[in-house]
């Protein structure tokens, strides 16, 4: 590792005039290195390390780091507005960036989460302007629609994690316009925002409406998502510049990472991915219910560095340019490519008691006998969101005791003769009707262990209005890679809410974030299996072959220290 400078903070003046704060970490010597840029709303001091090294360990590998403020955040000038001003910011930075003292003109970005997307909008700023193109980013857990990769889920107002993330950035806001009795009432609410009234509308939010952006993400408006969208402003953009997309099977932005990754793919550009086991914050071996094993311990520095080095310096990279991890293996399996997969169909069916026990309902690739089950929703005791993306705590978690519960369908299969590899997005496709307007969907895959763990895999929501129509509702679960031994069982769980990931739908016709715990309405749901409805999971395996290959890689992978 090289020896540092002192850190130099300097003063960025953007177009407009505004002036960003930076620190900039630099190397020891005459050398001029690449420079690689990170901009963040939470101040340059955290600079990425809930996750990712200090930047001055990254300096020290042979690069000029520089971490600034976005605009209206800790010591920059201007109003913070998400995401609205990073295009020509993101641009502007990337520019001043090329000609920083002890860089050589190449210029990468980094960061994860919004200081992934903002990354994108820079791209689609310096396109616009005909400013410095990035030479190489390194993107980790970022949405590439932010509606749909962050703030919604199969139409579901991403209840919790919205009002979490809206509240602490209002605070901070508020901080800096010296409105310190509205900071303190709104970190003051954190522990209870949802419990009002109208559980996505708190008071508190609505107070210090000024401070923040909630109630832009409440309206919807489509015209919003799309200014501030990366897949959007990239939409007519070049997308030739090489990228490490970094994502996580328990991540809230992990659809982001794939649809980045397959838009990037379509460009010239060297394109990696990789997909540990961890959700958002924090990155590391113990992934709830389960450990992840040594591989999952050193999280993702070196991986960047090395793209770094190959990008930027023309060194060989050690790694993979596609890394799954799979939690069940403890390893990380190497491919050339995302990996195909085959689809395996699973019928449900049941002695219609599927949410009377959790031992009534069956998967089985032939259909069974014609059937019903009902599923009765009460709003007074919602079905609870458990672990994985958007649970509290997150990632996987045994949830057997919430399939005894008696408002969740549960179907299992038989035990597994052999091993089987998941790769790819499960979807469950339901014959499924209700006595209301309108209801939400909750479908959950597990591994059901001999011992009668239920360890979650992966997750889908959707909020749904009857149509009447007859045909099936289409539930996508996220996508996974994951072993499931022989002699476990798969298990379909489905529920009606999922609480507090989502407002608990009022059966009315209305938006669930629009609605009073006062016009919630016990929803009854009937789904239909069996001959003339086939309800299924389709579930992407990968063929026992390629699987046994992808091992094999990983043995060589997990031996080796780049």
């Amino acid at each position: 590792m090289l020896a540092l400078r002192d850190i130099e903070t300097l003063r960025m003046r953007m177009a407009d005039g505004v002036h960003l704060a930076a620190d900039v970490y630099r190397p020891v010597g005459p050398e001029r290195y690449p420079v690689l840029v990170m901009r963040l709303p939470y101040g340059r001091k955290v600079a990425s390390t809930v996750v990712l090294a200090h930047p001055a360990w990254y300096a020290a590998q042979g690069y000029v780091v520089l971490v600034q403020d976005v605009r209206g955040r800790g010591d920059s000038e201007g109003i913070f507005r998400i995401l609205e001003d990073d295009v020509a910011d993101g641009a502007r930075t990337l520019s001043l960036a090329a000609d920083l003292v002890g860089g050589n003109g190449m210029v990468a970005s980094y960061g994860f989460s919004y200081h992934g997307m903002n990354q994108f909008l820079a791209l689609a700023g310096a396109r616009k302007s005909g400013g410095k193109v990035p030479d190489a980013m390194a993107i980790a857990m970022a949405a590439f629609d932010v509606r749909n990769h962050w703030a919604f889920e199969g139409d579901g107002f991403r209840l919790q994690s919205n009002q979490m993330w809206a509240c602490q950035m209002a605070v901070e806001n508020a901080r800096l316009a010296g409105d310190l009795d509205a900071a303190h009432m709104l970190h003051a609410a954190l522990p209870s925002l949802h419990s009002g009234a109208v559980s996505a509308r708190p008071d508190v939010l609505e107070e210090a409406s000024r401070y923040t952006h909630y109630q832009d993400w409440l309206a919807d408006d489509p015209s919003y998502w799309r200014a501030r969208s990366p897949q959007s402003l990239l939409g007519r953009v070049t997308l030739d510049v090489p990228v490490l997309h970094v994502g996580g099977w328990n991540d809230i932005m992990l659809e982001g990472t794939f649809a980045a990754f397959e838009a990037f793919s379509a460009g010239r550009g060297l394109q990696r991915l990789s997909v540990g086991p961890w959700s958002h914050i924090p990155w590391g071996r113990r992934v709830g219910a389960l450990d992840a094993g040594a591989g999952a311990a050193d999280g993702i520095d070196r991986e960047i560095v090395s793209f770094f080095d190959e990008a930027l310096k023309g060194r060989e990279n050690p790694y993979p340019k596609v890394r799954l991890y799979d939690v069940v293996k403890e390893a990380w399996a190497g491919f050339e490519s995302l990996p195909t997969a085959e689809t395996l169909v699973l019928h449900l069916a049941s002695g219609g008691r599927a949410a009377a026990t959790s031992i009534d309902g069956t998967l089985a690739e032939k259909p069974g006998l014609a059937s019903a089950d009902y599923l009765v929703h009460d709003p007074w005791r919602p079905a609870p969101s458990v672990g994985l993306h958007l649970g509290t705590p997150p990632d996987f978690a045994d949830r057997a005791a919430i399939d005894d519960r008696a408002d969740v369908l549960v179907y299992t299969s038989d035990p597994l003769d052999r091993p089987l590899l998941l790769t790819g997005a499960p979807k469950a496709d339901l014959f499924v009707t209700a006595d209301r307007p309108s209801f939400d969907l909750d479908c959950t895959l597990s591994m059901l262990t001999s011992d009668g763990a239920a360890i979650s895999v992966t997750s889908g929501h959707k909020t749904v209005k009857a149509d009447g129509g007859g045909s099936p509702v289409s539930v996508t679960l996220r996508p996974v890679h994951v072993t499931v031994r022989a002699g476990h069982c798969l298990r379909l769980s489905i529920q009606a809410a999922s609480f507090p990931a989502f407002p608990v739908n009022p059966g009315t016709g209305a938006r669930p974030q629009d609605a009073a715990v006062t016009d919630r309405l016990v929803t009854t749901l009937v789904l239909r299996s069996g001959d003339g409805y086939p309800s299924t999971l389709r579930l992407p395996v990968m063929r026992q072959a390629d699987a046994k290959d992808s091992q094999s890689h990983t043995a060589e992978e997990n031996g080796h220290e780049p």
